[in-house]
């Protein structure tokens, strides 16, 4: 399937309806979800619009959607379908009812055979001066393109770390080791795509200032906030599993036939990043990092 015009076709409707939602921000509906996540009438309408243009190409389309907006479907476990749609209509909601931050995204991830196989991150406001960054991948093609420009790699090794947690919860020991062995921080959840984005690339030449990180790591990640960062991360040649060391891919059923498809914890990074830090969750009695 060439889906280069429905990622054209997507782009131009996202930015569109994003930045007409965005203009009125102040006056949206926003309501709390059982998980504590936002939801507004901007998630649902960004979701309704994605499901139909994909229905366009793809009539029988299996479609994974993060809220109830038409067409959401969960797998029987008897079924396998050849392809799965995910679709986070807007991750960072918070930030995206936040008319000062631009840490908000769109995201599309096309499963095959349960494998992430192509992904398209539009995040409207993230470069500089308000401008999109709009990032598309394949991993057919082993390319990753951003705003229509071959993607640049991070390289280099910063010992910078996401660690995204609820700001409701505690810090967790892990958080210590890792400061004591020199690593600098980002505990705040925003867009746990564009963070895991941000593992993969390297955004500085469009976002000045642009974080970047060696790993990431989710407890309890949401497929639909993760599947298009582990597709980046497999065409980057980063590392990506659980806490304990397991591989994510391909997705089991079971994980996507789930009420709300959650997989236990997610982390990704520069392959020897993601095994020290394993090794550190391997010896602590809790399951988590706890010292360098």
């Amino acid at each position: 399937m060439n889906l280069d015009p429905l990622w054209t076709d997507l782009t131009t409707e996202l930015l569109d309806i994003l930045a007409s939602y965005r203009s009125r921000v102040a006056e949206l509906n926003v309501r709390e979800k059982a998980d504590r996540t936002l939801l507004t009438e901007a998630d649902l309408a960004v979701e309704d619009m994605v499901i139909s243009k994909i229905r366009a190409v793809d009539p029988d389309a299996r479609v994974l959607a993060e809220e109830s907006g038409s067409g959401s479907w969960r797998p029987g476990h008897d079924e396998e379908p050849e392809r799965i749609w995910v679709i986070d209509p807007i991750d960072g909601t918070a930030e995206f009812v936040n008319p000062h931050s631009t840490e908000f995204c769109s995201v599309v991830c096309l499963l095959e055979r349960r494998e992430p196989a192509a992904a398209l991150i539009v995040a409207p406001e993230l470069g500089d001066g308000g401008k999109p960054i709009v990032v598309v991948a394949s991993r057919a093609d082993e390319t990753i393109t951003v705003n229509g420009r071959p993607a640049t790699y991070n390289r280099e090794p910063i010992r910078v770390a996401s660690l995204t947690r609820s700001a409701r919860s505690e810090a967790p020991p892990h958080e210590i080791g890792m400061a004591e062995a020199g690593y600098a921080l980002k505990t705040r959840t925003t867009s746990q795509t564009l963070d895991m984005l941000r593992t993969a690339l390297d955004l500085t030449d469009l976002a000045a200032g642009a974080p970047r990180f060696d790993l990431f790591y989710r407890p309890r990640q949401k497929v639909w906030d993760g599947l298009a960062g582990l597709c980046l991360g497999e065409i980057v040649g980063l590392m990506s599993t659980d806490v304990n060391g397991k591989r994510h891919l391909p997705v089991p059923m079971e994980t996507l036939a789930q009420p709300e498809p959650t997989f236990a914890s997610t982390v990704m990074g520069r392959p020897e990043a993601v095994k020290w830090f394993v090794e550190l969750a391997r010896d602590s009695p809790i399951g988590t990092p706890k010292s360098s």
